[in-house]
């Protein structure tokens, strides 16, 4: 088991021009991620917490700055590299984004179809789905599964390649409060168990209290930094990470 990616950003910038204004989603953005830890990126809409997690995982390019992972900076790849860091990261969205026509199974090693890979990829899709409690479901297409199962067939697929870094962006978004929960313990169980550094964006307070580390955006700048690995109970940690909302 790996110990999970180092995550390394420095004077990170991008902005978008909209309707003839800039809007700034990272703003000379420095930031030390550990290798394992798990990190909550808060703050409001618009405050550049997805673009955070493009830009690490190399979905979109920064104006400026330097994105290091591990030993690889990420934005000094050109595109044949940049596909096969891609490759090596697991992603998980809000939206599952599984295809509709394929089986859950299929869905799991649609990733890694195309390339060379040293397991069986159908071997491997089926113990990662009993991993996230799909065994005996393989074969069932996504309409017939609920929210909370698609998502779980989308966190088996972004593990497929083994990825030493998961981004999960607004996971439980379209989730009510138990089924998210569950969807939260199983990406912590699979962190420990998988070797994983995880970044996870926000807006809830109760996902962020999960973190080891809450890190609060406004205007792509950091603007709060909270370290939850101190021992507080339940109860304090979800209290200071809603401090940070204030």
């Amino acid at each position: 088991m790996s110990d999970g990616a180092m995550i390394r950003v420095d004077s990170l910038r991008r902005a978008f021009r909209t309707g003839g204004a800039e809007i700034v989603a990272a703003d000379d953005l420095t930031l030390h991620v550990s290798a394992g830890s798990m990190v909550a990126v808060t703050g409001p809409s618009g405050s550049g917490k997805s673009t955070l997690l493009h830009l690490i995982g190399a979905i979109e390019r920064p104006d400026a700055g330097t994105i290091t992972v591990d030993d690889v900076e990420v934005t000094a790849l050109r595109r044949g590299k940049l596909a096969t860091y891609r490759r090596g990261i697991g992603f998980v969205f809000q939206r599952y984004h599984l295809l509709p026509a394929l089986t859950a199974l299929d869905n799991v090693i649609a990733p890694v179809l195309p390339y060379k890979v040293d397991f069986r990829k159908a071997d491997r899709a089926r113990e990662l789905l009993t991993a996230v409690g799909l065994a005996g479901r393989e074969n069932a297409l996504p309409a017939q599964l609920s929210g909370g199962q698609q998502q779980r067939v989308a966190i088996a697929r972004a593990l497929i390649g083994r990825p030493r870094l998961l981004l999960a962006d607004e996971p439980t978004g379209n989730l009510d409060s138990k089924t998210g929960a569950e969807i939260l313990d199983l990406i912590g169980e699979l962190r420990e168990a998988y070797g994983m550094t995880v970044l996870v964006a926000t807006h809830e307070q109760h996902v962020a209290a999960r973190a080891d580390r809450v890190l609060r955006l406004r205007d792509g700048a950091i603007v709060e930094d909270l370290d939850l690995r101190d021992g507080h109970s339940a109860a304090d940690t979800l209290a200071r990470v809603d401090q940070l909302r204030a």
